[in-house]
């Protein structure tokens, strides 16, 4: 039998190849990729959403899956990683994102989640208007009953409530009084996507615009992988930019914003845990 120094030598792993572990469960197998996610993984819980899994979890939530959320150790779950439900893709693009937000204080651990693609097309409003803000919109009071449809029918009882503060109220194309309200699934915006304001008003130097939300940065996942941020079609994003338009996504990922009445596409994010 050769001994472990007579093997050639290698400078890198392969995603493949094959390590052998030992330990109170046995001695048992495990890939290069999976022992490296899962050894960088074992630094903290809070450090899984700094790490880009991108692996398959099935077609439901496991009981285990829902353990490691609901002990707030993530284990085996990585940003990245998705389930595929009634075929849709339905990736993780953070974690406990919204901890201690909140009027009343959110402090349920739990994965933000967001769908490969758009899961249909609606229009802001019916007409290019941006009055009343997100929640006077149309697609804040109709739009999104079809993806809670959806959502509700892939995750069930796992679908969280928590309050998020939204534009209520809009005066001369900008901004000018939000409020908090029970929020389940919701449009990004930019702060989510881009990591900050891109065509939603900013100061004039005469007034400081205030931020209508609790989103203050970007999603873990569109930090680590930009590229998941462009699906090649547009679709909108909840921030008001004047008073007949929203921002949105461009077909070739940069930001742009839409007049309200476009169709374009409904790719919302929503809490499970």
């Amino acid at each position: 039998m050769s001994k472990l120094i007579d093997y050639p030598a290698a400078t890198r792993f392969d995603s493949g190849d094959i390590l052998i572990k030992d330990g109170t469960n046995g001695t048992k197998k495990i890939t290069a990729k999976n022992a490296a996610i899962d050894l960088a993984g074992m630094v903290s819980a809070e450090q899984h959403r700094m790490i880009w899994g991108e692996r398959n979890l099935g077609t439901s939530v496991s009981a285990e899956q829902k353990a490691a959320i609901r002990n707030r150790t993530f284990d085996n779950l990585y940003i990245g990683d998705y389930w595929v439900i009634n075929g849709i893709t339905w990736r993780i693009w953070d974690i406990c994102y919204f901890t201690h937000s909140g009027d009343n204080e959110f402090t349920k651990p739990h994965l933000v989640i967001v769908p490969d693609s758009a899961l249909y097309s609606h229009v802001m409003n019916d007409t290019n208007t941006t009055e009343g803000g997100y929640v006077g919109s149309k697609m804040y009071k109709e739009g999104l009953e079809q993806a809670k449809t959806t959502i509700k029918a892939a995750f069930g009882d796992m679908l969280l409530t928590h309050r998020d503060y939204l534009t209520n109220a809009v005066t001369d194309g900008k901004p000018s009084a939000g409020g908090w309200f029970d929020s389940q699934v919701e449009l990004m915006n930019e702060i989510m996507v881009y990591g900050c304001h891109v065509h939603t008003p900013g100061g004039d130097g005469a007034t400081v615009p205030y931020n209508y939300t609790t989103g203050r940065q970007q999603f873990a996942a569109a930090m680590l992988n930009p590229s998941i941020v462009n699906l090649r079609y547009w679709y909108w994003l909840r921030d008001v930019v004047s008073s007949a338009h929203f921002a949105g996504v461009n077909y070739g990922g940069n930001a742009h914003y839409y007049d309200a009445s476009n169709s374009g596409g409904v790719r919302p994010y929503f809490l499970i845990g």
